[in-house]
């Protein structure tokens, strides 16, 4: 099974994907990972990605999707999925992958990124991450207000693993 946690930037994506990956005993992949070099360069200047900057990305991570599935390896993949498009492209399964939707205020998630350090996403492109958002309406979502170990509780209940 594959758990891909979505939502924009500094709502807890890497924070949460990993602890579910720890509790679970799963693998935890990041889709940042998976961003090429200029598309990085772009954000850290504050550049939001265009759609031509996401399809290669977007492959890449379909490609390992598909091979985790194919290796019944059991992932927990933090990834943005801002669009209906992207989350379509990416669940090649939608009976082995489980979307959980990570929602918070924007006033909450611009703090966040506020005091975050060392990463290339920064509160700048918050704009456009809630411009691009389109919030899934079938899927386990998930208030980012509670602490990481309540929101793991509630991850864990809704999908009863």
């Amino acid at each position: 099974m594959i758990i891909l946690v979505m939502g924009v930037s500094g709502s807890g994506k890497t924070t949460i994907g990993n602890l579910l990956a720890d509790s679970l005993g799963w693998t935890f992949s990041d889709a940042d990972a998976f961003h090429s070099l200029e598309n990085i360069e772009k954000m850290q200047h504050g550049i939001p990605l265009s759609e031509a900057d996401r399809i290669p990305w977007l492959q890449d991570l379909q490609t390992a999707i598909k091979s985790w599935l194919q290796e019944n390896k059991n992932v927990v993949l933090a990834c943005s999925a801002l669009k209906d498009s992207y989350r379509q492209f990416l669940v090649v399964d939608s009976e082995r992958i489980k979307l959980v939707y990570l929602k918070g205020s924007y006033q909450l998630i611009q703090k966040r990124l506020q005091k975050r350090q060392n990463h290339y996403m920064s509160d700048v492109l918050l704009d456009s991450q809630f411009h691009t958002l389109e919030e899934p309406l079938d899927t386990i979502c998930i208030d980012i207000a509670e602490p990481p170990q309540k929101i793991i509780q509630n991850i864990r209940t809704a999908l009863e693993i």
